[in-house]
């Protein structure tokens, strides 16, 4: 399990077990926020609590949720669920502690352009802190 808070602890998330990587995306947003993502479903895998505040990117239909005190984003979540009635929901990894997420391996995705994966550079979480 990782856990992950907002700099003044107002907005906690939980991710049961460990993700097989981190998602950095360069879209329009992602790159701006400089987040690391994780991925799983909300109130299934990944569980948040704390008030938020959105902004609703409405072309992918996502919302992504900061702290309406210190800014941090905290999660985006997707807003129509899919078939099973799920949100897909993904946390920023920056929030938890280095040591909890250093060794998860980063993959890359092209969400400027053509909204697919990128090669891996064999990089990890710790080596964008380094």
């Amino acid at each position: 399990m990782i856990n992950g808070a907002c700099h003044c602890g107002a907005v906690t998330w939980q991710f049961d077990g460990t993700p097989d990587s981190a998602t950095a995306c360069n879209c329009t947003v992602c790159r701006r926020y400089g987040v690391l993502w994780a991925y799983d479903y909300d109130g299934i895998g990944i569980h948040h609590t704390g008030g938020t505040r959105a902004y609703v990117r409405g072309d992918r239909e996502i919302e992504f949720h900061f702290c309406p005190t210190c800014g941090c984003v905290a999660f985006w979540r997707g807003i129509p669920p899919d078939t099973q009635g799920r949100h897909r929901i993904a946390v920023n990894l920056r929030l938890a502690e280095p040591d909890a997420v250093g060794a998860i391996p980063i993959r890359h995705f092209d969400g400027l352009g053509d909204f697919v994966d990128l090669p891996s550079r064999g990089k990890c979480v710790a080596d964008y802190w380094a």
